[in-house]
């Protein structure tokens, strides 16, 4: 972990359930647990499962002027954000290309919290802040727990009064076990699910109670890599795994359009003016390629970079492959050639020693309406 600069409290805890800690966005991260992990895949989609995904970065922007930073960088319209809502948004570089993306939440009238990964919008933030009335902290201090699961809620309500009447994208300040808490309808997983963001001095504390009490219920111990089982069912993309800085066009410099990867959406309508916004316009129907999903005729999951043909020629690659032992389906994220991403286009996936039958499939596998994610009550 040489290049591991940020720490989660809750290492200790992470090595006692087998993990080495592998580097995240500079943090050791348990990218695996000593244990079967379809077993938390299982317990996410059914009962509950929690994470620590502290390896998001948190960076506060404090003053009159930061509605006018995250403005400039973001493709949403933040004037629409009150203080308890968040929004899911994108950054673009001058190119009009996907370099991050990040949630963005309303903590005050001139206060916010952005969390993004391993893109650049901690530096983007901090160069649009300079020489305005903008304070940005870089805050590792602060942890992210993620309890992801349609038992997240059940569980919650003993503590939380109200938690039920959170909508999602909405977050709300309070106090759990004690502890000083902000607890966010949000996560990367397609479930009803809830981002618990603690201090440091108290992750643990709150981390353990969760372990303990949950246990009857079925919750248990999630590793991050359990992730990318969830988000190839919920069409949920990591940077930069699924983007041209992995996957790299030979005569070209990496970087997508939002068209290319499906994240058009996190334009508000009518918004001009933030980074990249004339570039991202002139990009619309000139697509290179499109991301999109695969079943794939398998027991098991592809690997990642398995080449994708149709009719005897390369028409795309597979970049998170994933097998539900709930679904006893084979799926994949796979960035195709635009006139083969069309749902039912019949595929082959060749990789190191085998060739398998596929089929091209629309986005996302589970729950396409997010029915889940956004339930009431």
């Amino acid at each position: 972990m040489a290049l591991s600069w940020r720490f989660s409290v809750l290492a200790d805890r992470h090595r006692a359930l087998g993990s080495k800690l592998e580097d995240w966005s500079g943090m050791g991260t348990a990218w695996t647990y000593d244990k079967d992990m379809s077993e938390e895949h299982v317990a996410v989609r059914t009962k509950a499962g929690i994470m620590d995904v502290s390896g998001l970065k948190k960076v506060h922007l404090v003053g009159p002027h930061a509605i006018a930073v995250l403005d400039s960088i973001t493709t949403r319209d933040l004037t629409k954000i009150y203080p308890g809502r968040s929004v899911y948004a994108t950054m673009l570089n001058d190119r009009g290309h996907f370099t991050d993306d990040c949630i963005v939440y309303r903590t005050g009238p001139n206060a916010w919290m952005l969390v993004h990964g391993s893109g650049s919008g901690h530096e983007e933030v901090v160069k649009q802040a300079a020489g305005r009335n903008c304070a940005v902290l870089f805050d590792d201090d602060l942890h992210d727990l993620s309890l992801q699961g349609p038992l997240a809620v059940d569980y919650l309500a003993k503590y939380v009064p109200g938690i039920r009447d959170l909508k999602y994208f909405h977050h709300m300040q309070t106090t759990l076990f004690g502890a000083p808490v902000m607890i966010s309808r949000t996560g990367y997983t397609g479930e009803r699910g809830y981002e618990i963001f603690v201090r440091g001095q108290d992750a643990v504390m709150v981390w353990d109670r969760i372990v303990e009490e949950g246990k009857e219920m079925g919750i248990i111990p999630c590793c991050f890599s359990v992730l990318d089982m969830l988000r190839v069912e919920s069409y949920l993309l990591f940077y930069p795994y699924d983007n041209s800085q992995m996957y790299p066009f030979a005569d070209q410099p990496p970087g997508d359009s939002l068209w290319e990867l499906g994240l058009d959406f996190t334009v508000s309508p009518g918004k001009t003016g933030f980074r990249g916004a004339e570039e991202h316009a002139r990009l619309k129907g000139k697509e290179r390629f499109k991301i999109f999903g695969m079943l794939i005729d398998a027991d098991g999951p592809a690997d990642l970079g398995d080449e994708v043909f149709a009719d005897g020629k390369k028409v795309g690659v597979i970049t998170c492959p994933s097998y539900s032992s709930l679904t006893k389906k084979s799926m994949a994220i796979a960035r195709l050639d635009v006139d083969k991403a069309v749902h039912g286009t019949k595929l082959e996936v060749r990789g190191k020693t085998v060739i398998t039958g596929a089929t091209a499939h629309t986005l996302p596998f589970d729950d396409p309406e997010k029915k889940k994610r956004t339930a009431v009550g």
